[in-house]
């Protein structure tokens, strides 16, 4: 298991420029914005504008904290991406606008590289075990403190993130405060040549 804590995390530009991302996991370790398997960062959105394109990506986001802002595709539909860690998917390539519903908002991306890498995003809100597979395991304190038993036992609290790889035990979440809750991104790389 790998903590990594919210504070260590530097805030980069996004790729076009119009926000900041934290990035807590980018895989394999020394990939580029063009050539990652999966990544996992948090963005913090300011102002009004569009999103960045990534081709050939999967994306999942749910909003953390603020407002929310209404997400309109360049193909006419929308989502109101309000409602907190609700988890939304859609394709990198697709030509995105947001528009801030009110203050400045944060949330939580999970991108994944098409025919690369598949997962999920999921919510957890009351102690529970998560199976063990061969996917990676990213769990992300969103609100409340947890506690976190696999490989070792960690504790986790708001903005505090565990990476679990390769593990060969379940992994066992427990919140220890009844406002807790905790996205857990499943990643699987997919084998070549097999």
């Amino acid at each position: 298991m790998q903590a990594i804590a919210y504070q260590d995390l530097i805030a980069t530009p996004w790729k076009n420029g119009a926000g900041v991302t934290r990035e807590l996991v980018c895989y394999p370790a020394g990939a580029t914005l063009d050539d990652f398997l999966w990544r996992v960062s948090i963005a913090e959105v300011g102002q009004s504008g569009p999103f960045s394109r990534y081709d050939g990506v999967d994306r999942v986001i749910a909003l953390l904290d603020g407002d929310g802002m209404r997400l309109q595709f360049a193909q006419g539909r929308h989502h109101d991406l309000s409602e907190k860690l609700a988890p939304f998917a859609f394709r990198g390539e697709d030509s995105v606008h947001a528009r801030l519903i009110g203050t400045s908002s944060r949330d939580f991306n999970l991108m994944l590289r098409r025919g690369a890498a598949q997962g999920t995003l999921e919510v957890h809100r009351a102690s529970s075990t998560i199976a063990r597979n061969q996917s990676t395991l990213l769990l992300f304190c969103a609100t409340g403190s947890w506690q976190v038993s696999s490989d070792g036992v960690q504790n986790m609290r708001q903005g505090d993130t565990i990476l679990i790889e390769e593990s060969v035990h379940d992994t066992i979440i427990t919140a220890l405060a009844t406002d807790s809750a905790l996205l857990c991104a499943r990643i699987t790389v997919a084998q070549v040549g097999r």
